[in-house]
């Protein structure tokens, strides 16, 4: 049974940071991408990042561009995504999900949420004014 568990979600200032992590069991975890996506009350989901299986490639949202950085630790089978400066409409419920696309898919199949086949149950960030 595969599980993706996501946490280090929570409530912080405009400007600061927190570091979402993604525990994955049930799965190889260095045979598949891994992204993170967002949802705000009221939108639809969108993708904020995606890494390649082997981390040689990252994706980022242009809205989170120099901001987020993902990365991934293949020997804790885990994902992890670093927010820095943080604005208010950086607050939603954050997922990660896994992909089995192949290696050298772009930013395009990686954005797109129908291309994963595994979610977590998502958590909170919260980012006051």
């Amino acid at each position: 049974q595969v599980q993706l568990v996501e946490s280090g979600g929570g409530l912080v200032q405009a400007g600061g940071s927190l570091r979402l992590s993604c525990a994955a069991s049930g799965l190889t975890f260095s045979n598949y991408g891994m992204g993170w996506f967002r949802q705000a009350p009221g939108k639809e989901r969108e993708f904020v990042a995606a890494i390649t299986w082997s981390g040689g490639n990252t994706f980022v949202a242009d809205s989170v561009k120099g901001r987020f950085t993902i990365s991934r630790d293949n020997a804790k089978n885990t994902v992890y995504l670093q927010m820095n400066s943080l604005k208010p409409e950086d607050t939603a419920v954050y997922y990660c999900a896994a992909s089995r696309l192949p290696y050298q898919s772009g930013i395009y199949s990686y954005g797109r949420s129908g291309n994963y086949d595994y979610w977590g149950q998502g958590t909170q960030v919260t980012v006051s004014s």
